[in-house]
């Protein structure tokens, strides 16, 4: 199988849930200061969450993050290796990432960290961010960059190729986007929740450190 098989049927798959995920009546119903109900926020939804930290840390932080944004690139590069030593490592609190893809390609590589499984998830999801300038804002060559880096987590072409059509886990990637922005504002990529409270400011290590500190005696 070819690169351009293997593109060429992802484009497909894309094509097939390119609406729902742009055009979803679902979407941009709830303002984004609205008040939300804690207990909703945690309840797990279509898919399992990918989490980081202590079941019991005092503080809980929500993540919604696109692949494909460079925002949330720069957070994990930048700024996550010190929210993790700091807050995750120490027990401080716990680490949920969930998925808002903005395109199709966002859920594409949101599809492979999935499909990797295990402790190769998280992992995976900090590659692909390191690496956007090789995948994500390219106008040709995404899924092949897709692959050359999937390959290091384990991925054969077929087990590449199977991930990315499978309609199923596409379309729970779509519906968890779309509760996130139903039932609790998200309309922006990456949003953080702190203990059900939005961080209004930008994500800086400054920013967890105030916000995490209203709620972590030190």
């Amino acid at each position: 199988m070819t690169d351009t098989t293997l593109s060429r049927r992802a484009v497909l798959l894309a094509t097939a849930g390119g609406a729902a995920l742009m055009a979803s009546p679902a979407l941009a119903q709830r303002k984004a200061d609205a008040p939300i109900s804690v207990d909703e926020l945690m309840k797990p939804g279509v898919l399992p969450d990918l989490t980081l930290g202590a079941a019991d840390a005092p503080c809980t932080i929500v993540e919604y993050a696109s692949m494909t944004c460079s925002h949330c690139g720069h957070f994990h590069t930048a700024v996550f290796d010190t929210l993790k030593t700091k807050y995750i490592d120490t027990g401080k609190v716990r680490f949920i990432m969930r998925e808002f893809p903005l395109d199709t390609l966002a859920v594409a590589a949101s599809m492979l960290t999935r499909c990797a499984g295990g402790e190769k998830t998280i992992p995976l999801i900090g590659v692909f961010f390191a690496k956007q300038d090789d995948w994500a804002f390219q106008r040709t060559n995404q899924i092949p960059e897709l692959f050359k880096i999937a390959q290091q987590a384990g991925f054969t072409k077929d087990t590449f190729d199977k991930c990315l059509t499978d309609q199923a886990l596409y379309d729970k990637i779509v519906a968890v986007r779309e509760r996130a922005s139903k039932d609790f504002g998200v309309d922006a990529t990456p949003t953080f929740f702190i203990n059900g409270k939005r961080l209004a400011d930008a994500p800086t290590i400054e920013a967890f450190d105030k916000a995490i500190s209203e709620v972590v005696k030190s």
